[in-house]
């Protein structure tokens, strides 16, 4: 690394610090493990006993998926998937896979889970490659689904999902601030956004 790249690192991690300290916290680590149990509650009535394939959307689900996972006492498969978007909001099924779904999907009742619906363009268009690849039923799960009118369909909700918060720019419990954050316990969000 040379010097101006540790430069520039070293005020990126300053930067974060300073976000973190400033920031609001909308979500203590209370009210997300109360959130998540009611989450549980809810897929395990839908899925019980659908055998689900469960696909954590890397890298916002992995955090999701390490505290709902053992929350699901029935058998299930667990697999991940990485895919960005192409573009701008009007190219939304343009997927760019990083990690393609493996398994064989036909007849399968899939459960997706992701950190937050936003406008949910990525998540629309992994569901409907999924349904395209034969699962039989394609459902979402999110820890939150931010409450706006730009969802990439109207009216998009989640099947499941754990808090509905404001239109603000969140972090923490899977998403991030430029990378950094999505390990922070509860959800902050920026000062002033």
């Amino acid at each position: 690394m040379t010097h101006e790249m540790q430069h520039d690192h070293a005020s990126l991690l300053d930067e974060v610090r300073k976000v973190r300290a400033e920031a609001d916290c909308l979500v203590s680590p209370a009210q997300i493990e109360e959130a998540l149990d009611n989450m549980a509650a809810a897929i395990t009535e839908r899925l019980a006993n659908a055998d689900p394939l469960i696909y954590t959307i890397m890298n916002g689900g992995l955090v999701l998926a390490g505290k709902i996972l053992p929350r699901l006492d029935f058998p299930l498969e667990v697999a991940y998937l990485h895919a960005t978007r192409y573009g701008h909001a009007m190219n939304g099924t343009l997927l760019d896979w990083r990690v393609r779904p493996t398994q064989d999907l036909r007849g399968r009742n899939v459960l997706v889970l992701d950190d937050i619906l936003d406008e949910g363009y990525t998540l629309l268009a992994v569901m409907e490659h999924l349904r395209k690849e034969g699962a039989a039923e394609v459902l979402c799960a999110v820890l939150v689904d931010k409450q706006h009118d730009r969802k990439a369909q109207p009216g998009m909700r989640p099947d499941f999902c754990g808090l509905a918060l404001p239109d603000r720019f969140l972090f923490g419990c899977g998403m991030d601030y430029k990378g950094y954050w999505r390990n922070a316990a509860g959800i902050y969000a920026l000062k002033d956004s």
